[in-house]
């Protein structure tokens, strides 16, 4: 319809176990503490708090960050991640009640010293938690399962479903163990009790026995609500009829889902959720507020959302939107929302049937344009600063190599809390240096060295180099992204990337990335370039009588003789073709599938497609299945 298209190449970015590899046994959390680790003890001590807990509620809340004294988009501050929404923003109201304001009454403490100082702020949480438990009777309690009441009253949450939540996943933590260095560089611990598994489920009703999000698909655990996003006819600015926000389907009946998008909004959760129930606007499946993790459903998994900027990812994918802005992901990238995140994706992949790896959990940022114009329009969400690793942790499909041999690949893969590429343009001076902060990407050069050029995006800069702005990907290759490895030297591996050899920092003694093996494609003998796709599209023969045939386009982009890239799934040529406004089934909607087979790649930051006759197939070292 008019102006769909249109809209959707402009939209806007609008309990899971830990890894065990990460997680401590049982035993002392204070053996070799340090400063912050003993600041916890002495507040559990002090107050009357089992020290798990009071460490389970700050890891939930935080990750046990202190975030250089600065709020979060909820006006949390510290490690308990106390809120002070008047001091963050100078205005009224925020999460629940201001409990800085309460942790400085039951502590004795300054208002400002627990927003300032870290271990300040551990004691005034264990004030707060203290104080729920005497009010619900926790406090009564022996050992940790009884204070399941009082960590859910702590979350301040909007609802009880989502309060529910938040404990939950405070006793998966416990559960678990966990041990991380935090970002003032301090190793807290906190050991696995497997013993309070029986005891806390006591507390609140077995996930199995709850009822199901009303009208929400999502998994039982999870606080989902469904605010629907119109599908109606509306007054186009043409004067003609036109339609939104989205399409009605029949996946997986007729399609099949091949990819979890993860995007950010860019903005504020009540705004998004505002934006996507106007039919003149995009669309999108989800919604995940950052303060607590809370999910809204606006499109049916069935249907077709508005959300990629690539007709062809839309109809093969799911898109859930986080709130966020990826140029301050302390203050929005919350542990809540990552675990409510990895919670639905897990869910979403095991009903679609979508392998849990970055060739079909992708960011926002790794979707191809579909033709070349619209190369410098793709967004760049979530950015570099979105914790892959852990997100994969936290889906239980932690980032490992797929053999123990070296098969010619790399899957990119640094310390996320120690890498810290320098950026820019975070701010509104372009050539301002954004704050130092870990990073999941790494920079991409021309020959290895450190002063060496950026490679070149074609597609973004021609054949300038690309820049350090935290928005271009144009020379970036992101964890768990995987590569065929073009050269080594020294503490320097080279990968293939846009048709060119791209150099990337990887010393042994602080790896970003690790040895992996998997299937390639290569262009096949005595051919010349291959070209590449942003869409896998079918023959033109294929289209039946009344279906305009669409071309695909090649974007500037060749594989050049001896070159090898990654492959992430093989797939015929598939064209959704939704002629309008049609019934709920979406009966005059089709799906035109084609005889010509693509490969799917990754030839860059992004996912590209190349034709099967174009290329040979290069299978696996190890002898294993690729993991597509």
């Amino acid at each position: 319809m008019p102006g769909r298209l249109a809209r959707c190449a402009a939209a806007t970015a609008v309990l899971l176990p830990l890894l065990a590899a990460g997680s401590p046994a049982a035993g002392s959390a204070r053996s070799g503490a340090g400063a912050l680790q003993e600041s916890f003890a002495a507040a559990a001590r002090q107050y009357g708090v089992p020290e798990s807990v009071l460490l389970g509620v700050a890891y939930l809340e935080s990750r046990w960050d202190a975030h250089g004294g600065a709020p979060s988009v909820a006006g949390g501050y510290g490690p308990m991640h106390l809120t002070d929404l008047r001091a963050a923003t100078g205005e009224g109201g925020g999460r629940g009640t201001q409990t800085v304001q309460r942790a400085a009454r039951l502590s004795g403490i300054p208002a400002a010293r627990l927003r300032s100082d870290p271990r300040a702020n551990v004691r005034g949480g264990a004030a707060l938690l203290a104080d729920h438990g005497r009010r619900l009777g926790s406090a009564r309690a022996a050992g940790a399962a009884g204070w399941y009441p009082a960590v859910a009253a702590y979350a301040q949450a909007r609802d009880a479903a989502t309060a529910r939540v938040f404990a939950d996943e405070v006793y998966a933590v416990l559960r678990a163990g966990v041990r991380r260095t935090t970002d003032s560089g301090e190793t807290v611990t906190l050991p696995a009790d497997t013993t309070v598994r029986t005891a806390a489920r006591t507390a609140a009703a077995p996930a199995a026995h709850r009822a199901a999000p009303a009208g929400a698909e999502c998994p039982r655990e999870l606080a989902c609500e469904w605010l629907p996003a119109p599908y109606e006819v509306y007054g186009g600015k043409d004067g003609k009829p036109d339609y939104g926000n989205h399409d009605k389907a029949r996946r997986p009946h007729d399609q099949r889902v091949r990819y979890l998008v993860v995007h950010d909004t860019e903005g504020g959760y009540d705004g998004s959720v505002q934006a996507v129930q106007d039919p003149e606007f995009v669309s999108w499946h989800y919604t995940l507020r950052s303060s607590d993790g809370h999910v809204a459903q606006h499109v049916r998994t069935g249907d077709v959302a508005w959300h990629a900027g690539n007709w062809q990812v839309n109809a093969q994918s799911i898109g859930l939107e986080h709130e966020a802005r990826l140029t301050d992901p302390d203050a929005w990238f919350t542990e809540s929302m990552y675990r409510s995140s990895a919670r639905l994706v897990r869910y979403l992949a095991q009903e679609y049937d979508v392998p849990l790896n970055r060739h079909h959990i992708i960011g926002h940022d790794n979707v191809p344009a579909p033709d070349p114009e619209h190369v410098p329009d793709m967004h760049t969400d979530p950015g570099p600063y979105w914790d892959w690793a852990h997100y994969f942790d936290l889906l239980g499909a932690p980032l490992e190599p797929a053999a123990r041999t070296d098969g010619g690949i790399v899957t990119i893969r640094p310390d996320y809390a120690a890498h810290r590429p320098a950026y820019t343009a975070c701010a509104k001076d372009a050539a301002a240096q954004c704050p130092p902060h870990g990073s999941g990407a790494v920079r991409l050069r021309t020959r290895p060295a450190p002063d060496a050029p950026l490679v070149a995006d074609p597609g973004l800069h021609g054949d300038a180099p690309a820049s350090t702005g935290v928005n271009d990907t144009g020379a970036r290759a992101s964890t768990g992204q995987q590569f065929a490895v073009a050269g080594r030297r020294g503490d320097w591996t080279a990968i293939w990337y846009l048709g060119r050899k791209a150099w990337f920092h990887n010393p042994a003694a602080a790896p970003t990335a690790i040895a992996d093996d998997g299937t390639t494609v290569t262009p096949r003998p005595g051919a010349g370039p291959v070209r590449v796709y942003g869409r896998a599209l079918p023959e033109a023969s294929a289209y039946p009588e009344g279906v305009e045939p669409q071309e695909p386009r090649p974007l500037p982009y060749e594989l050049r003789p001896g070159q090898r890239y990654v492959v992430g799934g093989t797939m015929p040529g598939e064209y959704f073709h939704a002629p309008g406004l049609t019934d709920e089934t979406g009966a005059a909607s089709r799906v035109i599938r084609g005889r010509t087979l693509w490969h799917q790649i990754q030839v860059g930051h992004r996912i590209g497609y190349v034709k099967a006759a174009d290329v040979t197939v290069v299978r696996p070292r190890s002898g294993g299945q690729p993991k597509v």
